[in-house]
């Protein structure tokens, strides 16, 4: 697997859901598949079935997540620019069709959560914005039309 970049925050949001998943969601589904047991015949017991799959589920996403953890990069002490988009950066943008500003902040796709400000470096917005600066212009091709930013303010 190759290397996977995360901001602190990103990282130790993962580092948690893997702890819940390894304790909490584990302890759930054992005794999920402890009761199903109870009720008798497991080859037509679909509470067992059931039970089953979610182990099978909640291990395969224990594994992802162990192998993220293992592969990742914390972005924050990485010397990289401060003075242009990047992983990590805090963007004050200006749309020029509306005269809004946005801020955004650019983050692997690990951690993107529009409905909170992070945005992908990978989206068509984070691969528009990467590399550029602080007063830079820029037309952005979307699949909603064209966006016309203006970059204002570029922080980590």
């Amino acid at each position: 697997m190759s290397r996977v970049y995360l901001t602190r925050e990103g990282y130790e949001k993962l580092r948690k859901e893997l702890e819940y998943l390894k304790t909490v969601k584990r302890r759930e589904i054992s005794k999920a598949i402890e009761y199903a047991r109870s009720l008798g015949d497991l080859k037509e017991n679909a509470e067992y079935q059931a039970a089953k799959e979610a182990q099978a589920l909640n291990e395969k996403k224990i594994h992802q997540l162990e192998q993220k953890l293992a592969n990742a990069e914390i972005i924050d002490d990485m010397d990289i620019a401060k003075d242009e988009v990047r992983i990590g950066a805090k963007v004050k943008l200006l749309d020029l069709d509306t005269q809004e500003v946005e801020e955004y902040t650019f983050v692997s796709p690990e951690e993107a959560d529009s409905s909170r400000g992070l945005i992908s470096v990978y989206s068509p917005i984070g691969k528009a914005l990467l590399g550029h600066k602080k007063d830079d212009i820029l037309e952005i091709k979307v699949p909603a039309g064209v966006l016309k930013y203006k970059i204002l303010d570029i922080t980590r």
